[in-house]
């Protein structure tokens, strides 16, 4: 789960939030991010605390399993950058990578279309399972 559709949820003035709330009444799948998207999150909802408090209790509830980076990620990311040097660094994006690789994990809830250029095992797409129509 990609940064933009969680602050898309968590936002109301977000101009993606009810779709977005469509798509969390729907999905049965597990939520999976990083450390790095909650910490964009945060950035983004710092409006107002009281948002980032109601997302990070969602996070500790274990409704957004926050899949820690190890040190072979780490090193995929660096191996990512280089290869997408083209596009903005976004160490968000490259960590969503990382671990869709060692996870196995296709599909991806994204506002984000670099994720149309984006390639798991250097050559697979992404299932965008979030597309604003």
């Amino acid at each position: 789960m990609d940064t933009g559709v969680i602050v898309a949820y968590y936002s109301a003035a977000d101009k993606y939030h009810a779709l977005a709330l469509k798509f969390f009444e729907r999905c049965t799948s597990q939520l999976i991010t990083t450390i790095a998207c909650v910490t964009e999150a945060m950035y983004l909802l710092a409006a107002d605390w009281r948002v980032q408090n109601e997302f990070l209790l969602q996070v500790s509830r274990g409704v957004f399993n926050c899949e820690h980076l190890t040190a072979q990620d780490f090193t995929r990311i660096t191996e990512l950058n280089a290869q997408y040097a083209d596009l903005p660094g976004d160490f968000a994006d490259l960590a969503l990578v990382a671990i869709s690789e060692r996870l196995n994990i296709r599909a991806i809830a994204t506002l984000d279309k670099d994720f149309d250029i984006y390639r798991r095992y250097r050559k697979q797409p992404f299932e965008r399972v979030f597309i604003p129509s």
